[in-house]
């Protein structure tokens, strides 16, 4: 699928967080099927608008998808001399800078709007995430959003969950317990968050474990359920302090760090 305004293309991308590479014409020379300055995206699975086909275009989009496969956000640089070797007939030079434009954002879905939400999704839509939070309240939801950030009102929340992409990170802190409850229990079921935790104390955590057990889920599958969440460091009661405790938490699960139940930030004891 080709577009040529490439510019809009790029503010869905944007919008969608689906990370995409600029491929952009920096010098040309001789006979070559586009001019320096023509430019066009290339993402995991599409492409749009074109710097003239052929060879060239499919070897710019196989670096750009290496790129994307990789990881990378390092710009290349690349020459082409578009003859024989290259499957061209045009006889110039054409050079090439592949730009990651959109970096990767990780999906989380946040369930319930109360004050800590609030707090939260500010702090998280400075970091790389794009969110879903879902709650049945519409009154609950700020005027305005911050840039990353979808609202879902759902008078079925739990059902939502079906909806949600693999390997989401999920967090659960709505006003009802048996909401909560329910929502962890298809969480567990679809088993492939890479992040899980429900806002609450100790005693809240034993309940849902029982509870949970008898429903038939084993003592594996509750280890991936935080609670509660946070660092343990952070104890202030302030809803923005415990943002910034599960905002560490969250950034280091997608740096890759190991994260695990522990003891129970303080501030948490209310909210349970």
């Amino acid at each position: 699928m080709f577009k040529d305004n490439w510019i809009q293309v790029l503010a869905e991308l944007e919008q969608r967080g689906e990370p995409c590479i600029m491929v952009t014409v920096v010098e040309h020379k001789g006979s070559t099927p586009r001019d320096s300055g023509t430019k066009m995206l290339v993402t995991e699975a599409g492409c749009y608008a074109t710097i003239g086909g052929g060879h060239l275009e499919f070897k710019a989009m196989e670096l750009a998808r290496h790129m994307l496969a990789e990881g990378e956000q390092a710009m290349r640089v690349e020459r082409f001399n578009l003859g024989a070797s290259l499957g061209q007939c045009c006889g110039g030079m054409t050079t090439i800078m592949l730009e990651p434009v959109v970096r990767p954002r990780h999906h989380l879905v946040l369930f319930g709007a109360g004050h800590v939400a609030k707090a939260l999704v500010h702090i998280l839509a400075t970091l790389p995430f794009r969110i879903t939070w879902i709650d049945s309240r519409p009154e609950e939801f700020p005027a305005s959003l911050p840039e990353g950030v979808t609202a879902v009102v759902s008078d079925e929340p739990v059902d939502e969950i079906d909806e949600q992409p693999a390997g989401s990170y999920y967090l659960v802190m709505t006003h009802n317990h048996q909401l909560d409850l329910e929502l962890c229990a298809r969480i567990l079921k679809r088993n492939d968050a890479r992040y899980f935790g429900v806002i609450g104390s100790r005693t809240k955590r034993k309940r849902f474990d029982y509870r949970l057990k008898e429903r038939g889920f084993d003592d594996a599958a509750l280890a991936n359920m935080i609670c509660p969440i946070g660092l343990a460091e952070v104890t202030g009661k302030h809803p923005a302090e415990i943002a910034v405790s599960v905002a560490g938490q969250l950034i280091a699960a997608y740096q890759g760090e190991v994260v695990s139940n522990q003891a129970i930030p303080a501030a948490q004891a209310e909210h349970a």
